[in-house]
């Protein structure tokens, strides 16, 4: 027991050793402190979002347009196809329900009955009408044989026996003439009746066969291949239950999956470097392995701000160039947007940069110096020294122990030029200034 407790004293004792040997000792020694050295190659400055993926092109999946010609304002999706599911042309998509526009379609029926027995029965007037004219004209005609025979045997009878035959026959001539105007006329008013009867018959077969088409409408179709991909609408997706309106009938979308583009949002601070034409490497969170190349397409002019955030972000859009099946929209991406790319640069860590008095940037050497230096591009990592350093240098990226009690080796080079020209600043601000851009004032 005795022996066990001195064991554990000496372990005790050997922990607080090493202890103080990690955590005091080997602080005081070189190497402890944190060190890298200066490169030398290719330099990218990028600028990296995530995103989501979108159809470059897609096709609207409509319901019945026609719809608001017969006073339906909105109808509701009884049953639909699953998001995602892959159909060909003609493959069922969605039914809606018919309920209020069928009701309409019988009320139009009824109507189509009533006006189609009009229709026949003015046929039938018609035809009675001009019949019974017809029967005039060939008694008149008659009548005009019957008085032009008794106007001829006369013509021994006394003057005034012949001169009233003459009348008579005049008569029946006038009426004759007049029975034939009368027939024209009444020929032409029934006809003006039977197409006046036979448009309003047209115009309720038309409405009726319309509204028949209407109602097939209402089970919905695709009308390509493609990929069913519910629509985002005020109250979320539009699916099953969901009420769509006729001026609005969009049920649905199929995107053109062959081309997809990524959506992503830039803070305000590094809009002004992003342009069209611009290539990015494009990276998927569901497949990490598989990177895609893309190119900046469009630069929204006007900031938003997105949901459950305080800064002001500007869309960018990011068509991928490749073609791939395992693309989905709504596939998350990161997004890696090369803005500038140089060749054979010296170039650190940003960790070795120190500033001093705002306008004097320096590094600590491994020889024990604090070397002014010229700094370039920088990216989120590393910075490009354009004056003061050269390749394999060692630099420390942890400030050492004698940092105190050195002192700056200036540049010469830059003897009155550390300070920018606050107009200079002011003008390259101003021509990259774009709507939504959030303004706070500078302290001295």
């Amino acid at each position: 027991m005795q022996k066990k407790n001195i064991y554990i004293g000496l372990g005790i004792f050997v922990g607080l050793i090493a202890l103080y040997w990690l955590f005091f000792s080997s602080g005081k020694k070189e190497g402890f402190e944190i060190l890298s050295e200066v490169k030398k190659g290719q330099f990218k400055v990028e600028i990296t979002s995530s995103g989501e993926l979108q159809a470059l092109n897609s096709i609207e999946i409509l319901g019945p347009i026609e719809a608001r010609r017969y006073r339906i304002g909105n109808f509701t999706i009884e049953t639909m196809v699953d998001e995602g599911t892959v159909v060909k042309k003609g493959d069922f998509i969605a039914s809606l329900d018919k309920t209020e526009l069928f009701g309409r379609l019988e009320d139009r029926r009824l109507d189509l009955e009533q006006t189609r027995a009009a229709f026949e029965q003015t046929q039938l007037d018609t035809s009675l009408v001009l019949r019974l004219e017809r029967d005039n004209l060939i008694n008149l005609d008659y009548e005009v044989g019957a008085k032009k025979l008794v106007l001829d045997q006369s013509q021994y009878e006394p003057p005034a026996i012949i001169k009233q035959n003459e009348y008579n026959y005049q008569k029946a001539i006038r009426d004759l003439q007049q029975a034939k105007e009368r027939y024209r006329i009444k020929t032409l008013q029934e006809k003006a009746r039977m197409v006046e009867v036979s448009a309003r018959l047209r115009e309720a077969e038309l409405e009726v066969s319309q509204m028949q088409e209407a109602l097939e409408k209402f089970t919905v179709l695709a009308p390509q291949n493609g990929m069913v991909i519910y629509r985002q609408g005020r109250g979320g997706k539009v699916k099953e239950g969901s009420q769509i309106s006729s001026w609005d009938p969009v049920v649905a979308t199929l995107p053109d999956l062959s081309t997809m583009q990524s959506i992503t949002y830039i803070n305000e601070v590094d809009i002004r470097k992003v342009k069209v034409g611009q290539t990015v490497q494009i990276g998927l969170d569901a497949f990490p392995d598989k990177k895609l190349s893309g190119q900046v397409i469009q630069v929204a002019n006007v900031g938003q701000q997105r949901p459950n955030s305080d800064a002001k972000v500007f869309e960018v859009l990011v068509r991928v160039n490749e073609s791939d099946v395992l693309l989905r929209p709504a596939m998350t991406t990161s997004n890696s947007i090369l803005i500038e790319e140089k060749g054979d640069v010296v170039y650190v860590p940003l960790e070795a940069i120190n500033v001093e008095s705002d306008s004097i940037n320096y590094v600590y050497l491994k020889n024990g110096k604090k070397q002014e230096v010229k700094l370039g591009l920088a990216n989120s990592n590393d910075v490009i020294i354009e004056m003061g350093l050269e390749e394999g240098q060692g630099i420390f990226l942890s400030t050492p122990e004698w940092s105190q009690d050195t002192s700056i080796s200036l540049l010469a080079e830059l003897d009155g030029k550390r300070n920018l020209n606050r107009e200079e600043i002011t003008s390259e601000a101003d021509s990259t200034m774009r709507p939504g851009y959030q303004i706070r004032p500078v302290r001295n």
